[in-house]
């Protein structure tokens, strides 16, 4: 039998205690209880957030985009032969899930009434809808084909509202250029991200217009798009896409395409890391108080356990135990707590948003399991360590004193 974890029990178990030690025992248990929750919901809501936005911008952009290495910065750029000997060995690398060409144009939409600026993002039939299909409002996207082009192409909810705008109304797209071009073309959807830094600009149809209105030949594009399987990969595969390319063409991450975007989710991590520091210390410091008072209160016992000789190690280690006992505590109403609120939220949305303001609709939340359990060992190690110097006070106590004390 463990006899210091015995006593350790002893000293924990209910009715023990003077009810001011109990009510201080209660507080502690619900300081580390609260402090892990509020770390769940922050790091679930943080993530969540952060990878909310992102995936927004990666389908808008996808993960990286091969263009041709020029200084151009606007939307117009110089072409490039969609026929390159490096794209075998560039979907062959570890990571990546796709490749699709791309081309992008500036226009005007004119209506009667208004008219709007908007980029005419191009694409092929080898280009994946999946992000927009599961945000369409109305309507559906554009049937894209090998041989035909098509005159459909999908608007933003925030076009459509702003320009009066409906599914299967024609659309008249300007391009200035010289001479000026005009496209008539038809909406078949309206998408909604409710990321309206990008939503109020981007047109999505056929990359053939592009072509046509820039005399390209049918093998010239604007770049090509790189999908991968995880985020944290990007990097990696950006460096192995960077050696294949020919020195003409330059490769860029989504981070690089709109830094200000990935610098602002990146200030919210401070958000966390000050929230955990906060946290952890008030509930090392309440285990602190419920130790020295947990001291105070067993001296007489203290002095007994000294007297028939045990050590000051041995001593020490029951109210470590002790201590690992309500921190275990806490941390066990912490994760219940913690975790169910964000399974009510992500299954529910009940706190909503305002999409103007966050461009999401709801708080989101992302649970992972490895952030967990980093939470609760961290948690538990650095409260555990906090306790350890206060233990040595048992060290002072005289057996004598101690048996007599009051």
């Amino acid at each position: 039998m463990n006899f210091p974890l015995f006593i350790a029990g002893r000293i924990g178990g209910s009715g023990n205690g003077k009810g001011f030690t109990s009510l201080i025992r209660k507080i502690a248990i619900l300081s580390i209880s609260l402090g892990l929750a509020v770390m769940i919901i922050s790091m679930a809501v943080v993530t969540g957030f952060q990878e909310e936005i992102r995936d927004k911008v990666i389908g808008f952009g996808a993960h990286i985009q091969i263009t041709n290495y020029d200084f151009n910065i606007s939307y117009e750029p110089q072409p490039v032969n969609s026929q390159q000997d490096f794209l075998s060995d560039a979907s062959n690398l570890d990571g990546v899930r796709h490749i699709q060409v791309f081309a992008t144009k500036p226009g005007i939409i004119k209506t009667d009434d208004d008219i709007h600026g908007v980029i005419f993002k191009g694409t092929g039939p080898d280009f994946e809808w999946d992000f927009f299909r599961e945000r369409m409002v109305e309507g559906r996207v554009p049937e894209i084909h090998d041989t035909i082009r098509t005159d459909e192409v999908i608007i933003s909810a925030h076009i459509a509202r702003n320009m009066r705008l409906e599914v299967n109304e024609d659309l008249f797209l300007y391009f200035i250029q010289d001479p000026p071009r005009i496209r008539r073309l038809t909406i078949t959807g309206i998408y909604d991200t409710g990321l309206e830094e990008l939503d109020k600009v981007f047109t999505l149809g056929d990359i053939r217009h592009i072509q046509q209105l820039n005399n390209w030949e049918e093998d010239q594009i604007g770049g090509f798009e790189v999908l991968v399987d995880h985020f944290g990969s990007i990097p990696r595969i950006s460096d192995q896409l960077l050696d294949l390319a020919p020195y003409s063409l330059d490769v860029q991450s989504i981070r690089d395409l709109y830094p200000q975007i990935f610098d602002w989710l990146s200030l919210l991590d401070m958000n966390v890391y000050v929230i955990i520091t906060l946290m952890i210390l008030v509930a090392g410091i309440n285990m602190i108080t419920t130790l020295l008072i947990s001291v105070l209160e067993k001296t007489n016992a203290i002095g007994i356990l000294k007297a028939v000789g045990a050590s000051n190690l041995l001593v020490r280690r029951i109210f470590l135990y002790h201590a690992g006992m309500l921190i275990a505590r806490g941390l066990l109403w912490g994760n219940v707590a913690g975790i169910l609120i964000c399974l009510i939220q992500g299954q529910f949305g009940l706190l909503a948003l305002s999409p103007e303001s966050y461009f999401v609709s709801e708080v989101p939340v992302n649970m992972r399991l490895s952030h967990i359990l980093l939470l609760n060992a961290g948690t538990f190690a650095i409260s555990m360590a906090m306790v350890i110097i206060p233990s040595y006070i048992i060290a002072r106590i005289s057996p004598v004193k101690a048996i007599i004390f009051r």
